[in-house]
């Protein structure tokens, strides 16, 4: 019996069935992260409850000593749950925000798997840099 060409691909809560050939191409796109995406990935990991848009921007001008708009942020953040590296959940009512609820980000398993292999790549690259590398005594 030959194995079927078709495949499910699962990215978040999306599932799509498409040839092992696409998905690869799918997961090659989808798990590229740039320098900003990565960044507020790991602020979500760092902020843990308090890992809502406004705190993650503000966070984020924090350590980095650069401005950030909003804007950005809310829409990178979504681009990371469409990738399936975030998820979200709505908070319960405050009355600090005057009743109002905030939308809580979480690292998904993905996300997680996605930031080790972006650490790895880069210690191996840094690894690599003659005088610059980190070796162990």
């Amino acid at each position: 019996m030959r194995a079927s060409p078709w495949i499910l691909f699962i990215r978040g809560e999306k599932k799509t069935v498409v040839s092992a050939a696409k998905k690869e191409e799918l997961i090659m796109k989808e798990t590229k992260l740039g320098e900003f995406e990565e960044v507020l990935l790991l602020l979500v990991g760092i902020l843990g409850d308090d890992a809502y848009a406004f705190k993650i921007a503000e966070e984020f001008e924090s350590q980095t000593g650069r401005a950030v708009s909003i804007g950005s942020v809310h829409s990178t953040l979504n681009r990371l749950s469409d990738k399936g590296f975030l998820k979200s959940e709505m908070s319960e009512p405050t009355a600090t925000r005057g009743g109002r609820r905030k939308r809580i980000f979480e690292i998904t398993a993905y996300g997680d798997q996605i930031l080790r292999a972006s650490r790895d790549f880069k210690m191996g690259l840094w690894d690599q840099f003659p005088g610059l590398a980190f070796r162990l005594a």
